[in-house]
């Protein structure tokens, strides 16, 4: 399936600023960052006079959408509001703007319908703010919609906040079957793949947030223009991500959808904040949603969602992977993170091994201590992976039960957390921290002291946010070899690219890719 040609989408940023300064070096800034055009939030300025609008308009240095919100300028009463609303609209549409933006209340002002169908070149968008009331429903919008499209609007536009990735379903829905041009903006951080799959399903343009900033439901321009690249997205694109919860940490987009293009695969990659996962794959059970990456706190629960789950993943217990088979639609659940880090650690201890002269065609592992902290999907990997190669596996995790759970399952002993800095029987273990410990924006925690960590002979992190973490950095400082989670995070993309496309992985493309980003 190859990748589709470039369509003509849109990528807008939308500047909320005090004064026409500060305005005209945002649009500037915006253009240096790939924006095709800008929207003037005009509402958001102090100005004494319409003729300050009137430099911004009349001299941009990218198409724009001039708007006025009603509902975010209450610096006066709502009737002096919506005067100089009226003005600076009408204002710019004298001078012909690209777009004039309003709200649904605005464009049904009789004033304003003068207006509208006496103008020249400028496009009428149309807007309107759904917060509250329940969930969307295509009933609900689609009632929104035509009410919008009776004013003569050229383009229309949705604001929702909304509370759950599945709200977005409708959304999607509308903007595949609606017959005038749709805009659709879900707000919150549950939202963003509104705008990431906008065009896949027919969206006219696209939100980027600027300068690199986190606005919750806008990805950055920077990403837009560079990691996903969404002029090459048509309604035959097939869609992955990351179903996960927190999915900011995540640096799957920066690397599947450029090992999509490379070969010529039609698909795209974006993180899904999810809270309810079976309701989730309940909502999106199309094909057009293909396949998925599994993480934290969903890998096990999962695993009830599959119609089919693969054995080693069965026997894990957690999955990492979800195919949609082709053939039937079935969800078929896999596991690449079992010998993704196992592979890695065995690897890296050949190495040192090898260094000393003492280079085994067995496993390293075997017969060894294989010290495991967490005792999540993650966790459940790699101790069966530890299990399968012959080591004696010991779990540390805060709730003693899951890890009393987990050490049963692979033969192992389960210890209280509290004794994890005090736990080194014998020199040359293996230490996997599979937990979160250690993670940004907690970058400066260890789940093990530097003085306790003199016992390992090797020491594992599947943290890689940072790629270096504390506990990495003071395992190398006391003589242990260190193994990254980006070494894991690299060969379990690698598997998941196979099963997502159906075919080889580019590894050295990704592993360079992976590495110079990290």
């Amino acid at each position: 399936m190859e990748v589709a040609a470039k369509n003509s989408l849109l990528v807008c940023t939308q500047l909320e600023c005090e004064t026409t300064e500060e305005m005209q070096a945002s649009i500037e800034q915006a253009k240096v960052e790939g924006a095709d055009l800008v929207e003037l939030c005009i509402d958001s300025m102090e100005f004494s006079h319409i003729s300050e609008v009137d430099k911004l308009i009349q001299h941009p240095t990218l198409p724009a959408i001039v708007s006025y919100r009603l509902k975010s300028s209450r610096k006066s009463s709502d009737e002096a509001c919506k005067n100089t609303c009226l003005q600076v609209l009408r204002r710019a549409l004298d001078l012909d703007v690209e777009f004039v933006e309003m709200d649904y209340e605005v464009a049904s002002d009789p004033l304003m319908s003068e207006i509208i169908y006496s103008r020249s070149n400028t496009k009428i968008i149309v807007s309107s703010y759904l917060n509250g009331g329940g969930k969307p429903t295509t009933e609900k919008l689609g009632d929104v919609i035509a009410c919008m499209q009776a004013t003569g609007a050229d383009v229309m536009k949705l604001e929702i906040a909304v509370d759950s990735i599945t709200d977005l379903a409708p959304v999607f829905e509308m903007l595949t079957h609606c017959q005038v041009p749709l805009i659709a903006l879900a707000v919150g951080s549950r939202g963003l793949i509104s705008q990431l799959l906008g065009p896949k399903f027919g969206g006219f343009l696209v939100y980027g947030s600027l300068g690199g900033k986190s606005v919750p439901g806008l990805p950055t321009l920077v990403s837009l223009k560079q990691v996903y690249q969404l002029e090459h997205i048509n309604p035959d694109t097939k869609i992955f991500g990351l179903v996960s919860n927190p999915v900011g940490h995540s640096k799957g987009p920066i690397l599947h959808n450029p090992a999509f293009r490379h070969t010529r695969f039609n698909g795209i990659y974006v993180p899904m904040l999810v809270d309810d996962v079976k309701e989730f794959f309940r909502t999106y059970s199309g094909t057009d949603f293909a396949g998925f990456s599994v993480g934290i706190p969903h890998k096990e629960p999962a695993v009830a969602c599959c119609d089919e789950v693969h054995p080693l993943a069965k026997s894990i217990g957690a999955v990492n992977t979800i195919i949609r088979r082709p053939i039937d639609g079935k969800l078929v659940g896999y596991n690449t993170d079992c010998e993704s880090a196992i592979s890695a650690i065995e690897d890296a201890l050949r190495e040192r091994q090898g260094i000393n002269g003492v280079a085994s065609h067995t496993s390293p592992i075997a017969g060894k201590i294989f010290v495991l902290v967490g005792a999540g999907g993650a966790g459940r990997a790699l101790a069966f992976g530890a299990k399968s190669r012959g080591a004696r596996v010991i779990i540390f995790n805060r709730n003693y039960e899951r890890a009393k759970a987990l050490a049963d399952a692979v033969s192992g002993e389960a210890l209280h957390f509290e004794y994890l800095h005090e736990f080194f029987p014998e020199k040359g273990m293996i230490l996997a921290n599979a937990s979160a410990i250690g993670m940004e924006p907690n970058s400066d925690q260890s789940p093990v002291p530097k003085e306790a960590l003199k016992a390992y002979e090797l020491v594992f992190d599947a943290v890689y946010t940072p790629r270096n973490t504390r506990l990495l950095r003071e395992a190398a400082e006391v003589g242990a070899t260190v193994v990254s989670g980006v070494e894991m995070f690299i060969r379990q993309a690698l598997g998941q690219f196979r099963l997502f496309t159906g075919g080889l992985a580019p590894e050295d493309f990704m592993r360079k890719l992976v590495l110079e980003q990290f």
